[in-house]
């Protein structure tokens, strides 16, 4: 069994469980930015209110990377906090070349939501941008687009969603990254990353 086998299998492991997702509004950059693993944290400010704090470890091999997350959502009001748990994968699939001029990554993942009931998530999305480097530094910018359908599922309801994710990520270091990302459509919001690469 290769690495990248053992690591799908341990992603979708995971995804059954620990009923996990990718935690909107955050997106994803096409390449990891990592050699071994990367760990952080996010704060996430979802459309409708309140904020979302969650931690975030990602580990890969080759071209295909796993990441876990999980933390609590506080949406303001009289509302009980929520529990958000979540796996994603990310694999490259594009590299740039004359002819097209980005970088490409599928990025996919499964989870939930949990406050009394449970709100599921399967989001698969298509991750494309490229990075800037700055000239006489090490300071590099990866600014992408990563358009995403989501699957939803709640209650014995079921819905697709669809939103655009707009990001960028920001090598400030050898070591460390800031991120942004916006969320527009179905799955609006902010997202604000900070995480230590090694």
């Amino acid at each position: 069994m290769t690495v990248r086998t053992s690591l799908v299998l341990v992603a979708f492991g995971f995804a059954g469980a620990l009923a996990a997702q990718t935690t909107g509004p955050s997106f994803n950059a096409p390449y990891r930015a990592f050699a071994s693993h990367e760990f952080g944290a996010t704060m996430a400010f979802p459309r409708g209110g309140g904020t979302q704090i969650e931690g975030q470890y990602r580990f890969g091999s080759g071209t295909f990377d796993v990441g876990m997350r999980g933390g609590i959502y506080f949406p303001g009001g009289v509302r009980d906090e929520e529990f958000v748990v979540g796996v994603e994968g990310r694999n490259r699939v594009l590299t740039h070349s004359e002819t097209f001029p980005l970088d490409g990554a599928l990025v996919f993942g499964a989870g939930a939501r949990v406050n009394g009931g449970t709100f599921w998530q399967f989001p698969v999305g298509l991750s494309l941008g490229r990075r800037l480097t700055i000239e006489g530094s090490d300071i590099s910018i990866i600014p992408y687009v990563q358009p995403t359908g989501f699957l939803t599922a709640s209650s014995g309801d079921t819905d697709f969603l669809f939103a655009l994710g707009l990001g960028a990520d920001f090598r400030l270091s050898s070591v460390f990254d800031a991120r942004l990302s916006i969320g527009l459509g179905d799955m609006e919001g902010l997202a604000i990353s900070a995480v230590w690469v090694r």
